[in-house]
């Protein structure tokens, strides 16, 4: 984990978010806003491929954040990323950024 100027936890996932991965970047996520940060920025531009287990593990790490009065948003998806959600409509419960820069603006 990176911490941006803006004071926002910048988490940068690589590989595929799935069954496999999720409870690990899922504990990752909720120790993050257990330390104080409550502001994420999750960075899936090197993330190949999601499930719908990975799908629940971002909301997951979502609802954490919230309930910490933040908020946890979604840097660079792939176009397989953006159709998954978009397909869940999780494209209206995210706010979805092209870079890291727009995230929080």
């Amino acid at each position: 984990m990176k911490q941006t100027e803006q004071g926002v936890a910048l988490v940068r996932l690589s590989g595929r978010l799935d069954a496999a991965a999720a409870p690990q970047i899922l504990a990752r996520l909720k120790d993050i806003v257990a330390e104080g940060q409550s502001r994420l920025a999750v960075d899936l531009s090197e993330v190949s491929f999601v499930d719908s287990t990975g799908l629940g593990t971002l909301v997951s790490g979502l609802k954490a954040a919230r309930k910490a009065e933040g908020d946890l948003r979604l840097v660079a998806p792939n176009s397989q990323v953006q159709r998954l959600l978009r397909l869940t409509t999780l494209d209206r419960v995210f706010v979805i950024s092209d870079t890291l820069e727009t995230a929080w603006v």
